[in-house]
């Protein structure tokens, strides 16, 4: 039997266990509600009891143009001479390091926008540029000529990427100038926006697939039993495509599809040595989205964007370059690289 002193002295452990326990979980909740005391007196001092705004991210190696943009509307499939403020492209910052020396590259949409970014980066690693556009022909000019002054040939063509015969002539023209055909980039797209999904007919929904989807099956069936070991393709799909967006039902669903043929196109040419990848933008300031939207919608294009502004062309192009030089990614096939400001 334990004596009284004892058994006082079991009993008294637990109830001082239990009183250091409440004092302890009492000191962590004090320290809470003195933690949250002081934030909400923070918020309270700020208007609205938010954060100050620090405006749009610039990160960059040059400041890029923030919104409000001047309001515009330009017909289909929109020029780029005609923008304002002119995409900035030509990336002066970046110094070339010979990554596609004596390559070929096909790129659908590059006259302008992203394309016409990728041409320039491309010619500046060094390679021959060839270029297929729709009918943009003084935007195409334009982007001949700035490959031309990095030194690299390059020859333009005019057509519809939403039919074969184009596509399998687009291949033999560029075979013909160059005589070989190291990276395909499919880029070209239609886009517009249908803010009622009852509005959206059969002529616009077909016309989004026939070009962004039908455009990149056609040229990487036309381009690929001439594409050696060591060729890439590159596919230009979306955040949209990751995302969805709830006008532009047609277009995201055209771009989830190109993310899920790039990653089963990689699988399939394994074998052949051909590496398949793609870039998802988010906004980008480029031709296509003046010309799909609203002048006022159109003023505050990527606002809403963490960083606050739309990318510029020059921004997303470097991802280009790193996917087509097998110096830079051999191992990487099937990739989807989504570049969109922070989401």
């Amino acid at each position: 039997m334990p004596t009284k002193s004892a058994r006082m002295t079991d009993s008294a452990t637990p109830m001082k266990s239990a009183t250091r326990a409440k004092s302890t979980s009492e000191q962590a909740a004090s320290k809470q509600r003195s933690v949250q005391r002081k934030v909400d007196a923070t918020d309270r001092a700020k208007p609205n009891g938010k954060s100050k705004s620090q405006g749009a991210m610039q990160a960059g190696a040059r400041k890029y143009p923030v919104p409000p943009f001047p309001k515009q509307h330009h017909p289909k499939p929109g020029e780029e001479w005609a923008i304002e403020p002119a995409p900035l492209y030509d990336a002066p910052f970046w110094q070339g390091s010979n990554k596609l020396e004596g390559k070929v590259a096909l790129i659908t949409g590059g006259d302008s926008g992203i394309g016409r970014s990728v041409a320039v980066l491309f010619a500046r690693e060094g390679a021959d540029i060839a270029i297929v556009y729709l009918s943009e022909d003084r935007d195409a000019k334009a982007t001949k000529q700035a490959v031309e002054a990095e030194g690299r040939r390059c020859i333009i063509m005019s057509g519809d990427v939403a039919r074969r015969t184009f596509c399998r002539k687009a291949v033999e023209q560029t075979l013909k100038a160059f005589g070989r055909l190291d990276v395909l980039v499919n880029n070209a797209a239609f886009q517009v926006h249908s803010a009622d999904f009852a509005d959206l007919t059969e002529e616009h929904f077909d016309t989004t697939l026939k070009t962004n989807l039908y455009g990149y099956f056609h040229m990487a069936q036309e381009a690929v039993p001439h594409m050696k070991p060591g060729s890439a393709i590159i596919n230009t799909g979306s955040v949209t495509g990751i995302e969805g967006s709830k006008e532009l039902i047609d277009y995201s669903m055209t771009k989830g599809g190109i993310h899920a043929f790039t990653r089963a196109l990689s699988g399939n040419l394994i074998s052949k040595g051909i590496r398949v990848n793609a870039v998802a933008p988010g906004p980008v300031w480029t031709p296509l989205n003046p010309s799909e939207k609203e002048a006022e919608k159109v003023s505050q294009f990527g606002a809403k964007t963490p960083m606050k502004r739309p990318a510029q062309p020059e921004e997303i192009a470097p991802a280009y370059v790193f996917l087509a030089s097998p110096q830079c990614s051999s191992y990487i096939t099937g990739e989807i690289l989504p570049i969109i400001g922070g989401y």
